[in-house]
């Protein structure tokens, strides 16, 4: 039997993120837009102590409505981790759609793949970046048999700019970002999360 932590999770993660500009219509019925198209953040995310977990992620989120409407909300679209134990808490405790993947890291290359195909490749480059630590605060909001589920995340952010380099398989599930280049990307080391109510 599988056994997660309680939330709220705290964990400690060294993260990549890079944001897109993608039509709306390939991406999510409920993204905010203008003009046809929405942001598209990426993560590649690497939980480590002392946080509670430590596993791999790449995600796919997109913004949505959220109430209030001044409070910075999003959904997530997709998402890949390596671990057993954060598949199913995440999907019990907050109905964020996890699946299994294999994901390598290594310091500046991620790769993430199923046992059908490659899902993405990426390098990232750090940039000289602020080293102030920056608290932001923020939902995710998922659907449960048309039932929202809303949960609060806080987390204290260090960012540094970083150049990106992308290799999405056109014909996987981020196939919309196949041939596109992200407009921003960023380095996140020691991330600090306190994900959950």
């Amino acid at each position: 039997m599988t056994t997660y932590p309680p939330q709220p999770w705290h964990l400690v993660a060294d993260a990549h993120l890079s944001i897109w500009r993608v039509p709306a219509r390939d991406v999510h019925p409920g993204a905010l837009s203008v003009a046809g198209y929405t942001t598209v953040f990426t993560a590649w995310i690497a939980y480590r102590a002392p946080g509670q977990l430590s596993y791999h992620e790449l995600l796919a989120a997109v913004p949505v409505r959220g109430t209030p409407a001044t409070r910075t909300t999003c959904t997530i679209t997709q998402i890949w981790v390596d671990s057993e134990v954060s598949r199913q808490g995440g999907r019990e405790l907050w109905a964020i759609p996890k699946d299994l993947a294999a994901l390598q890291f290594t310091d500046r290359t991620h790769t993430a793949a199923t046992d059908d195909d490659w899902i993405a490749t990426a390098a990232f480059t750090p940039r000289p970046g602020s080293p102030l630590a920056l608290p932001t605060r923020f939902d995710v909001l998922q659907d449960r048999d048309g039932v929202p589920v809303r949960t609060p995340v806080g987390a204290k952010i260090r960012p540094r700019l970083a150049a990106a380099d992308w290799s999405v398989n056109a014909r996987g599930p981020l196939g919309y970002l196949a041939g596109r280049r992200p407009f921003l990307s960023l380095a996140l080391p020691g991330a600090e999360l306190r994900f959950g109510a």
